[in-house]
């Protein structure tokens, strides 16, 4: 499968799931960025309200490893320690780009802050919830979504844990 299919895919998975759940949302069209300071300043939005995603491996042992989206605030660090510990793992480190892309059908700077492969968990950082609204790329670097936080944790559920150091 090309990368462009994935991500469109990815893309369409994401805005079916915020219609189905009734979230409250709206879409923003912007310059082609990556990087979450940009792309913040791009979407007239504070840094911390950036939900910063990056696909984490971590050994488990010598031949098992398991990959989870980290997501933290954009103006704070994912804190590799602090998942090595939350898995109880040997390392963790950032997936290389291609496995990331793989797992999540979504281009490298735009990776969002949710899975649709069930064998990767997503991990927020509690301060993720300070904010009424965050925002993230929908898969692709020139479209992002303004999402309702307690939409975003009814439809995601993702897993609460302290992952996030300053930067």
């Amino acid at each position: 499968m090309s990368p462009a299919p994935a991500i469109v895919d990815s893309r369409t998975r994401l805005l079916d799931l915020l219609v189905r759940g009734g979230a409250q949302y709206r879409l923003l069209s912007h310059a082609p960025q990556g990087r979450t300071d940009l792309a913040s300043a791009l979407r007239g939005h504070r840094l911390e309200q950036a939900a910063k995603s990056l696909v984490i491996r971590v050994a488990l042992s010598r031949k098992r490893r398991r990959y989870v989206i980290a997501v933290v605030p954009g103006d704070r660090r994912v804190d590799l320690a602090a998942l090595n510990a939350l898995y109880a793992g040997a390392e963790a480190s950032f997936a290389v780009r291609g496995v990331a892309e793989q797992l999540t059908g979504c281009v490298s700077g735009s990776i969002m802050p949710l899975s649709f492969d069930p064998e990767v968990e997503v991990v927020a950082d509690p301060a993720l919830f300070d904010h009424e609204e965050i925002f993230f790329n929908t898969g692709r670097l020139d479209e992002s979504v303004a999402l309702r936080t307690e939409c975003y944790r009814a439809l995601v559920t993702p897993r609460v844990a302290a992952i996030a150091a300053p930067a």
